[in-house]
């Protein structure tokens, strides 16, 4: 359970950290539909993150989803001409965060057997 926990809450920072990246920029502001996207996969993380506390299953799911499509959306940094190193390092601990709270809330998603 406090791994469970622990996953949702990693989850949740994420999320704040798609909108707050999407809205700062830091000086290299997205493209429009890029930062549209990130903010709404950072605000499903967060309502979603906030049902999985509640227990519910579903609710794991979508958290898991939507941090998956975060991170794929940072790998195209790895690959494109003159990223900044600073850019690829955030996507690359964006990246190995994801799959931490992958790992951390995936138990979660398994079905439980039935007890007759």
């Amino acid at each position: 359970m406090r791994t469970f926990r622990i996953g949702l809450v990693i989850a949740a920072l994420l999320g704040v950290a798609d909108i707050a990246a999407a809205i700062a920029g830091g000086g290299d502001t997205p493209p429009l539909p890029v930062a549209v996207a990130a903010v709404a996969l950072g605000l499903i993380t967060l309502v979603a993150a906030g049902y999985g506390w509640r227990g519910r299953r579903s609710a794991v799911g979508t958290v898991v989803v939507t941090r998956v499509l975060s991170a794929l959306g940072a790998v195209p940094a790895f690959f494109a001409d003159d990223v900044p190193a600073a850019f690829i390092a955030s996507a690359a601990v964006l990246v190995v965060l994801t799959a931490v709270v992958a790992a951390l809330l995936a138990p979660r998603l398994r079905r439980r057997p039935a007890t007759g």
